[in-house]
């Protein structure tokens, strides 16, 4: 007598066999027979197995899968205890890694062929004097243009700190090399001074004029101190662009015209950053060495007179010199 399909599914259920009504009856009926003529342990096996994911949900954290990656979290960590750092499947530990691990060339290898060809007569790890330092800048200049010499000097002060935040201006012999365009925000008693001194904004209407336009064609805002006031509504248009007139740097003055002067003739302001470094320029690589070298030694007495009573400890760490887009060059503390 045939059996029913509900005796044919209790008795796979008793092998073991994850068998259901949408199986047809010859289905169940070759899933039996298969079972039966297996050797008994490959049956045991199966029945363990089956009552083991009885145990588990089909998916979430109860399910088989999860409590396998559990299983394998902790083995991993109680191998890193006992300091067992070689991964249980190395290839399958990379392959969990996201993306290929990226190999970093050095710096050097990644600039053009012309700039590292301008490197390899720098000496990375020697100190040069100033002089030489700077007819070094002058050869190894990467540009086609005419490029400005830059010097960089880490000091060991904190700017967080009101009197050893640096700032002051200095006036270079020869000049920056650049062409500074200057507006003199004057009263119309001081405005003929101011233009015969060579600035080339001139008046209190013209300037305002051109501050609400957003028009800052000009380099240094040169103001005397009684009408600095009406400044104060453009500080936040200014301010951010290093322009505001500023008593330290010499642009709020009492002889404008004389401010004028000194700013066209390379009165330069610097100040230290955040990372305690000051950056200036001091002339085009055409100034040849000797006159970069005037320009370097004024700027690093200047440097040396401002320095803060109460730093205790060294105060110029290190110096170095560079050209635009060139390599730089390590000089000796002065």
């Amino acid at each position: 007598m045939a059996k029913t399909k509900q005796e044919l599914l209790n008795e796979a259920d008793k092998l073991g066999l994850e068998l259901s009504v949408k199986n047809t009856v010859a289905e169940i009926q070759a899933a039996i027979t298969e079972a039966q003529n297996q050797p008994a342990e490959t049956v045991e096996v199966a029945t363990e197995t089956a009552a083991d994911n009885e145990h588990f949900a089909k998916a979430g954290k109860r399910s088989a899968k999860a409590a396998a990656e559990t299983e394998e979290k902790i083995a991993k960590e109680e191998r890193k205890a006992a300091g067992d750092t070689t991964p249980l499947d190395p290839e399958a530990e990379v392959a969990d890694r996201r993306g290929p691990i990226p190999v970093t060339r050095p710096r050097i290898e990644r600039r053009g062929k012309n700039y590292r060809k301008l490197a390899e007569k720098v000496d990375s790890g020697k100190l040069y004097s100033l002089s030489d330092a700077l007819k070094l800048a002058v050869e190894t200049s990467a540009t086609k243009f005419d490029g400005t010499v830059e010097i960089h000097v880490r000091l060991g002060v904190d700017p967080r700190q009101a009197d050893q935040n640096i700032r002051s201006t200095v006036s270079l012999p020869n000049g920056t090399g650049k062409t500074v365009r200057v507006a003199a925000f004057v009263s119309d008693a001081d405005s003929k001074a101011a233009k015969e001194a060579g600035a080339d904004l001139v008046g209190e209407e013209a300037i305002t004029s051109a501050l609400d336009k957003e028009n800052l064609d000009f380099d240094v805002l040169v103001a005397t101190p009684q009408l600095m006031p009406k400044l104060g509504k453009y500080a936040r248009l200014l301010g951010p662009r290093g322009l505001m007139p500023n008593p330290k740097s010499g642009t709020v003055s009492t002889n404008p015209s004389q401010a004028v002067k000194e700013a066209k003739a390379g009165k330069v302001e610097y100040r230290v950053d955040k990372q305690s470094i000051v950056h200036l320029g001091i002339g085009k690589v055409s100034f040849g060495a000797a006159k970069l070298e005037q320009n370097a030694n004024v700027f690093l007495s200047s440097l040396n007179s401002v320095k803060p009573a109460s730093l205790k400890g060294s105060y110029i760490l290190s110096t170095a010199i560079s050209t635009t887009m060139g390599p730089g060059i390590k000089v000796e503390n002065q």
